[in-house]
Parts: C-alpha cells; sequence; structure tokens
C-alpha cells in the first residue's frame, strides 16, 4: 500500500507543465484562470512541493561516513563559490509553496479544505527556510512569490531570530490545519499531517535551542520549552516505533501501518515499473556511504558503557569489554559486543552481502575498508539506480530523542521516567539489554549529556543528522580536524590486498583521512556557509558574506 504521492507527483507535473488543450491555451502550461478553483487543483498544486522534496542524498560532511572522494566541507577546505544549490534549491522550493498561498485563496472550496492545503504549503515554506538558516544564519525571509521587477529581490538578510518566528508561525498553522495520522486516508498516505507539523517543529525548536545554549546567547529557553511542548503533542498522536530497527530502513517498514513513520518521501513504483528511484543500496556498495571507525568508537558496549564520548575524546570510564585498537586481532573485534544496532550499520567480515561473504576491501571506493549496511536491500540493490524503499524524514524515534535532550537541556537533568519513554524505548526495540538511568550514570562516573548525546548517534547515523549536530553543540572544531579512521587491517582476511596499497597507523588502522591534511576547524567562521558571491552581487552588496569568508 505504498507508492501514492510518487505517481501522483508525476501526472501532476504532467497535466500542469505539459497540457495538450487545443482551445487556444499554451500547450506549455494551464492558465491560472483554468486552474486554483477546485480541491483537485489544490492538491494538484501541493503535489508538486512532494516531487520537488529531496529524499536520499549523500552527506560526508561529517565524521560518521565518508565517500569516495574527500568533502570538502568536513575537511574544511572548502572556498567562496559564484552560486550554490545550497541556496537556489530551497527558495525555488519556497516560491512553490508561496504561489499556492497566493493563488489558491479563489479556490471555491471551505475554509477547512482550503487551508489544509495552505497548511502543507507553510509547512514546506518552513521546512526550507529552516534548511537555508542551518546553512547560513541569517537568511532572507521570502513570504511571497517576488516577480523579475520585485524591489523586495534586493532585500537584506533577515535576522535569524525572526526567520525562526515565522518557521514556527507557518508550522503552528500547518499543525492547525492539517488532518491526525489516524485521520489521513491510506490513498494519501505521504502528505504531512499534524504530526509532520509538530515533529518539525521540535527538530527546529531543538536546533535554534541548543545552537543558541552553547553559544551562551539568550533566549534558548524558550526554543527548548518549545521543542518538549511539540514533541509531547507528537506523543499524543498515536504513533509508536516499528517493532524492528532494522526494518525501518527496508521495504518492510514502509506504508501507514508503521506509524513510526511521520514524514517520508516516497518512491516507486517497482522494480518492474520504476517511476521515480534511488541508488542507496549500490552506493553503500561503492563506498559512497562508507561508515569510519569514528563512527563505531562511539556505540556503546552491551554492558551499556563506552570507550569514547561523540566529540572523539576517550571517555573517562571505559568499559571492561573494549579491547584497545593496538590489541584487536581481527577486522570484526571492534563490532563484538557492542549495542545492537552496530550490527545493522556494517557488514562483519563473512557475512554475505552483495559480494558473497564480505571480504575486506579498499576496491570500489570503499576508502574505510568497512562497508555499509543500514539500509541495504537485496531487492533494491538488484539493479542499478532502481531503489525504491521510502525515505523516512522524520521518524518517531527522532522525536523521542528530541524530547529527552530538549527536556534535560532545559532542566540540566531528566528523570528516569522520561528516560524510559524515550532513550529506553529505543533500546528495547534495539535489543539492547542494559537501560539508561540516574543511577547507572552516577555509578560509573557518566556524563547525562553525553550519553543522550550518544544515543541520538547511535539511532539515527547515517540519516544526516551527525553534521549538523556538531554544529549546534559547537563540538565541530573539535571533532572535524581529527583523523578519519577506518577498518583494521590483518593479512589473513584482507584477502587479495597487500598492506603496503593502505596507509595504516601503528595500530594497522586504516587512515582514511590524516589529521594533518585536514585544516583546522574555524570557530569564527566555518559554522555557517559562505553566502554564493552571486547572491551579494546581485543585490549591490546589500546582502552581506558571513564572518571571515570575505
Amino acid at each position: 500500500m505504498k507508492k501514492y504521492i510518487s505517481i501522483i507527483s508525476i501526472l501532476t507535473i504532467t497535466l500542469v507543465y505539459s497540457s495538450c488543450k487545443v482551445d487556444r491555451i499554451p500547450e506549455t502550461s494551464l492558465p491560472d484562470v483554468k486552474f486554483w478553483n477546485t480541491e483537485t487543483d489544490l492538491q494538484n498544486a501541493a503535489n508538486r512541493l512532494y516531487e520537488q522534496l529531496a529524499g536520499y542524498t549523500i552527506d560526508t560532511r561529517s565524521d560518521e561516513y565518508v565517500g569516495t572522494v574527500a568533502s570538502n566541507i568536513s575537511n574544511s577546505t572548502r572556498g567562496l563559490v559564484a552560486t550554490s544549490d545550497d541556496w537556489n534549491v530551497p527558495y525555488r522550493q519556497i516560491f512553490t509553496a508561496n504561489n499556492i498561498l497566493e493563488k489558491g485563496v479563489k479556490a471555491a472550496v471551505s475554509d477547512a479544505i482550503k487551508n489544509r492545503y495552505f497548511g502543507e504549503a507553510r509547512f514546506f515554506r518552513a521546512y526550507y527556510h529552516f534548511m537555508l538558516v542551518q546553512k547560513y544564519g541569517d537568511v532572507p525571509l521570502v513570504l511571497k512569490t517576488l516577480a523579475i521587477d520585485d524591489p523586495d529581490l534586493n532585500m537584506p538578510r533577515t535576522d535569524r531570530e525572526a526567520v525562526i518566528k515565522a518557521v514556527y508561525d507557518d508550522l503552528d498553522f500547518a499543525a492547525t490545519w492539517l488532518p491526525t495520522r489516524a485521520a489521513l486516508p491510506t490513498a494519501q498516505y505521504g502528505r504531512v499531517t499534524k504530526s509532520s507539523a509538530l515533529a518539525l517543529k521540535a527538530r527546529i525548536a531543538l536546533y535554534e535551542g541548543t545552537w543558541l545554549k552553547f553559544r551562551n546567547k539568550t533566549g534558548w529557553e524558550d526554543h527548548l520549552q518549545k521543542a518538549v511542548d511539540a514533541a509531547t503533542a507528537v506523543m499524543g498522536q498515536g504513533h509508536s516505533l516499528y517493532k524492528n530497527y532494522p526494518g525501518v530502513f527496508l521495504h518492510e517498514g514502509e506504508g501507514p501501518t508503521n506509524t513510526e513513520n511521520i514524514f517520508v518521501k516516497i518512491y516507486g513504483v517497482s522494480t518492474s515499473n520504476l517511476i521515480l528511484a534511488h541508488n542507496t543500496s549500490r552506493d553503500l556498495e561503492n563506498g559512497r556511504i562508507a561508515p569510519t571507525r569514528n563512527l563505531l568508537r562511539i556505540f556503546n558496549y552491551s554492558d551499556g558503557l563506552p570507550a569514547f564520548n561523540t566529540d572523539g575524546t576517550v571517555s573517562a570510564t571505559k568499559s571492561p569489554l573494549f579491547v584497545p585498537e593496538n590489541a584487536e586481532t581481527s577486522y570484526n573485534m571492534v563490532m563484538d559486543n557492542r549495542d545492537p544496532r552496530l550490527a545493522t550499520l556494517v557488514w562483519r567480515a563473512g557475512e554475505v552481502n552483495w559480494k558473497g561473504p564480505w571480504v575486506p576491501i579498499v576496491s570500489l571506493g570503499v576508502r574505510s575498508g568497512l562497508a555499509g549496511k543500514k539500509g541495504w536491500n537485496a531487492e533494491d540493490w538488484a539493479i542499478n539506480s532502481g531503489a525504491t524503499v521510502d525515505k523516512p524524514l522524520i521518524r518517531y524515534g527522532e522525536v523521542l530523542l528530541t524530547l529527552a535532550e530538549a527536556k534535560y537541556e532545559l532542566a540540566g537533568a531528566i528523570s528516569d521516567a522520561d528516560l524510559n519513554i524515550t532513550i529506553n524505548a529505543l533500546r528495547t526495540r534495539a535489543g539492547m539489554p542494559v537501560k539508561l538511568s540516574n543511577a547507572f550514570v552516577a555509578a560509573n562516573n557518566l556524563n547525562m549529556r553525553e550519553e543522550i548525546r550518544r544515543e541520538r548517534t547511535m539511532e539515527l547515523c547515517l540519516e544526516g543528522f551527525r553534521y549538523d549536530d556538531l554544529i549546534r553543540w559547537k563540538t565541530a572544531e573539535t571533532v572535524l580536524p581529527k583523523s578519519l579512521l577506518g577498518a583494521k587491517y590483518t593479512v589473513a582476511e584482507w584477502i587479495g590486498t597487500n598492506a603496503s596499497s593502505l596507509k595504516l597507523n601503528s595500530d594497522n588502522i586504516i587512515i582514511i583521512e590524516d589529521a594533518g591534511n585536514r585544516n583546522t576547524f574555524d570557530a569564527n567562521r566555518d559554522y555557517l556557509y559562505p553566502i554564493p558571491l552571486n547572491e551579494i552581487s546581485l543585490t549591490g552588496g546589500i546582502v552581506k558574506q558571513n564572518p571571515g569568508w570575505n
């Protein structure tokens, strides 16, 4: 019961942008006089928002995984750019949303119906404004369509605070008028709901609250309270965790029966009838999503204790199950006795995948020597660029983590009861026997903030959160300059690979990128992206560059 939005979107594009009417209507479009009149028109217009939505992307900006080539964001070697899709694409989507809000007012439908689709438009407008804020900080707040002669094309950047306020306003409107998860018809699965708006608000409020807090700025408490309130409201919408962790990312976890899904990008229909597809399973095979040892180090051991912190430093308490890297005698040893989610992240040597039993290699671009497993589907892998498993963009597991972190950061403490309904619910689903509690943290000289961050990193790894988390926690300056490390090399296991072809440290661990070749992260510059030079030039310098990028 999947693949509704993708099919509708393609049909919508055909109808709206390639009409074949012959009654003096241009063949390339439907004029506004013939459109914006019915609920179907509003729905078809809103479908464009889903068609434009990015789903699976490769994000090698942090230290959690690498691609076949180095990321100039991760290693801080990027420079100024003339143009960038990071700026242009969100504003194109914002234009689509504003177009719906302006032209849809003429539809001859009830306010409830009209506001439902306006709620969709405002959800996406908020989604893309926040995407811009994450990268650039202050950005022009665009709440109307702009013609080519509109003086607002030269508007200056709007203060971050004002942009976020507008984002909250959009999401509050959306949460009021969008249908609930339970009320959404099965045939409309994939459209945003009240839960989607609330969950996005919780995500944004956590980001803004922690961004401000760790930069010693005022007002962070209000954002974190909004995160708590919005996440709590999502918990009242009838969502639950899917029955098993790996299934969330496989075909079995698709569709409305999996209520962990809150906002998804729909793909499909099938490998025999491709309408919209991606290539994630082949990307995993070919090393474009290759986990690092830096990520593996963060995972707890099965006794609930760590060895490293989420910023790459050595933890004050080390699990007795930890094996020093110079004492590892096999490729698999770093994966032994760990949180069960690690087994869903990487392939063990000898485990059967796309090439039969996995033999460690660095060919096919797998620079870390660690083969990514999370989200790999045999059915999707069978046809190049033919993957159709849906992409969860917001899921209930994230909402639970947001609630736990926001509560802790707001009060400086979190109750065991709150840990049980958030982090420990995730651990139970994953099969992790040891639960997190205040007594466990105290008895083992742990830090609750660090353990909450660890849980988030383990649960959400490879889903596009790590870089933004380092940015809002203000730990990127510590994490990103470190060496990126990979698998353990042993002669017996690396069949056909000569050690001389690898760059190894003294512990025979692969050095993917040495710290000496990774520029020092400039804390005064690199927490924000550079504004594309064309945006500055086209406004006659009204749009100003971010600090340090001049």
